[in-house]
């Protein structure tokens, strides 16, 4: 199992390299099934981490048709972290927080998940004030309003 681990860090650097395209071509050309499964992970890795937000969904759908074909926990527990990493970017936190709790039953301890999550829990409490600042300036605006009709009958 490190042995695949250590083969799919190593390759990811080479394989990054060369983009997007050198990623859908190494799936393209793919010889075995194992070779195009580590080929789609590279792919959706790169996808999920663009600035594009099309990509980004690509990566998503990609990752999300390949979930149910998870051959081990740890291969699981990558693209649940990836679909995070996606959801984040995306802007649905709740989602991207499912999965990362999903994750962190494989893996109680995985300090990228737990990173991850931290950012994630985060940024919803500051939505959150956010959003509770924006509500009660709209009461606020609407009392005042209420209170000047009030005032001039």
């Amino acid at each position: 199992m490190d042995a695949k681990i250590g083969r799919l860090v190593g390759a990811m650097g080479a394989f990054f390299s060369g983009g997007d395209n050198g990623c859908e071509r190494e799936v393209a050309e793919a010889a075995t099934e194992e070779h195009k499964n580590v080929s789609i992970m590279r792919l959706s890795w790169a996808l999920v981490h663009s600035r594009n937000k099309d990509d980004v969904n690509r990566g998503i759908a990609m990752l999300q048709a390949s979930l149910g074909g998870s051959k081990s926990p740890l291969e699981a527990r990558e693209k649940l972290y990836l679909l995070a990493v996606g959801h984040y970017r995306n802007g649905d936190y709740p989602r991207s927080r499912q999965l990362l709790e999903h994750c962190l039953e494989i893996q109680p301890g995985w300090g990228q998940a737990l990173s991850l999550k931290k950012t994630v829990e985060d940024k919803i409490a500051k939505d959150g004030v956010i959003g509770i600042g924006i509500a009660t300036t709209a009461v606020g605006v609407l009392v005042g309003i209420a209170a000047a009709v009030a005032r001039k009958n």
